[in-house]
């Protein structure tokens, strides 16, 4: 597939949104549940973008950063591994053993680019003490702007090469042995990322929907579409009988009252 000047242009303005939308958070676009399907979209595949996004997800459900702790990059492995697939005409299975290792390479990008906007830091502390605020802006957008480069030049630099032979050569002197390796531990991943999240939710109200999912899934003919939507019900109803509870509780405790104002002040004179 011959990638053309437009789709690189997109591409190089989306995938450098998702690297900033990686270390600021206030979004979700990063999330490969979301970038996937944008790079595939820009490229003509929607299809595989969202079926390689969902799988990716799971994997990455329990990446999250916490403090200094940096988790596996899910911006760059979402894209170049969609990219892999969709232009270099690669198995979805090839791309979800490549995501991993992409992944961490990210990491190891991210913590280098990282390290270099302590610079800016420092230089946004001086314009501080001065009282200048478009030096401390300048000094936020360029190290944004590092973000936005991290991954928008390699998803560019891999698109524009991803179909040649010199590509398709690398893929196939990876023996068969690490990529059927590299799929295996990622079914693994995929069930250590929902433990993770089952154990921070650690809501015992929730447990039996969780369940209930499972038998449905399992005992039933339902497709995804259709579990979707019985989800979507179940959360409605579970969500107004717990608002319903505490309307109930916020009035029982306002009709008990405060058991202090029965007290008579004059006894205790």
């Amino acid at each position: 597939m011959e990638v053309s000047t437009l789709q690189l242009v997109a591409l190089f303005f989306v995938a450098g949104l998702i690297g900033v939308g990686s270390v600021v958070d206030e979004s979700m676009i990063y999330r490969p549940i979301i970038s996937c399907p944008l790079t595939g979209l820009i490229l003509g595949d929607l299809t595989t973008g969202i079926i390689l996004g969902g799988t990716l997800e799971m994997i990455a459900l329990g990446w999250m950063n916490v403090g200094a702790a940096m988790a596996p990059d899910g911006a760059l492995a979402g894209v170049v591994s969609t990219i892999l697939v969709v232009v270099g005409h690669q198995e979805i299975g090839t791309g979800i053993a490549l995501a991993v290792p992409l992944a961490a390479a990210g990491q190891v990008l991210t913590i280098f680019v990282r390290t270099i906007t302590v610079f800016f830091q420092h230089l946004a502390d001086k314009f501080a003490s001065r009282g200048n605020t478009f030096g401390i802006d300048m000094c936020y957008i360029a190290g944004m702007c590092l973000q936005f480069i991290r991954v928008a030049i390699p998803a560019v630099a891999i698109a524009a090469v991803a179909g040649t032979d010199i590509v398709d050569e690398a893929l196939a002197a990876i023996p068969e042995v690490i990529t059927h390796g590299l799929q295996v531990s990622g079914g693994f991943i995929v069930v250590v990322g929902y433990a993770m999240v089952i154990n921070m939710m650690n809501a015992k109200s929730l447990m039996p929907f969780f369940f209930l999912g499972f038998l449905i899934a399992v005992f039933t003919n339902f497709n995804l579409v259709a579990l979707g939507a019985l989800g979507l019900i179940l959360a409605y109803f579970h969500i107004k009988s717990m608002a319903r509870e505490a309307n109930t509780s916020a009035h029982n405790a306002s009709s008990t009252g405060d058991p202090l104002d029965d007290i008579d002040d004059s006894e205790l004179m």
